[in-house]
């Protein structure tokens, strides 16, 4: 298999506290990948030190072969890696639309500048095909500051993807949604990176989130991976059960 992404013997401490321990993993074009493990297994952090917003102490991160251990977040998003965030990352004064539009200026070729304006005839098609791509056109003219967690969530997601990455991470996809509304939010955002063919890492607490959209799952605890591997063997191997998931599991068997 080919890989997009991989690491090597990442390992990152602060202080007396592990937070990476010889993680190494290598993700195909177009896989779709769960990150499970308990609060403070290390999980954000592969996901900072990737993305280039923590650097580790020792190993390698390549993309597509290349080393990109040393690179910050803006030289990382530019390859093709982007990440949307646990709390999204937004302007809740402005509207939804507004929002799309600055990202949009933003990962244009030129760049934008005080006196370029946004409202191009252009942007303003591709921001109305966004909306409606991710079933937030509702909420077009709305600040941000108000809307539903969910339509937050997606929203975010959207402006992650402006730019047509190769690699999308993200960050607790879910953390905040209410039972109702998860599923369909997920629908509608695998959906989108399905038909984007973008690889994903999304970590994740709701074990159903995982069942149900992983095609490969990378179980961590104290700074490791503990378990790697299709959905079904690693939601059922022992010590995921016992270290990660605990009871959670066995109210879904």
């Amino acid at each position: 298999m080919s890989t997009v992404l991989e690491t090597r013997g990442l390992n990152k401490r602060f202080g007396a506290v592990i937070a990476a321990a010889d993680i190494a993993i290598a993700i195909g074009p177009q896989e779709v990948v769960g990150i499970i493990g308990a609060n403070g297994a290390g999980k954000t952090t592969f996901i900072n030190m990737v993305t280039g917003y923590l650097k580790p102490d020792s190993g390698a991160i390549l993309y597509r072969d290349r080393e990109i251990t040393a690179l910050g977040p803006r030289a990382v998003t530019r390859l093709g890696i982007h990440r949307s965030f646990q709390i999204p990352q937004i302007f809740p004064e402005l509207s939804v639309f507004d929002n799309l539009l600055v990202a949009l200026g933003i990962a244009a070729e030129t760049g934008i500048t005080f006196w370029r304006p946004l409202r191009t005839p252009a942007l303003t098609e591709r921001a109305e095909e966004i909306l409606e791509r991710y079933r937030i056109d509702e909420y077009r003219d709305q600040a941000v500051g108000v809307l539903p967690q969910g339509a937050r969530k997606l929203l975010d997601i959207a402006m992650a993807m402006v730019g047509a990455p190769t690699v999308l991470l993200l960050d607790e996809p879910t953390s905040g949604i209410s039972a109702d509304e998860k599923m369909a939010m997920m629908d509608t955002i695998m959906a989108v990176l399905a038909a984007a063919e973008v690889t994903v890492l999304f970590v994740e607490h709701d074990m159903e989130v995982v069942a149900r959209y992983a095609r490969r799952v990378a179980a961590f605890a104290d700074g490791a991976i503990i378990a790697d591997g299709d959905p079904d063997t690693v939601l059922g191997d022992s010590e995921v059960r016992t270290t990660v998931v605990g009871p959670e599991l066995h109210r879904r068997g």
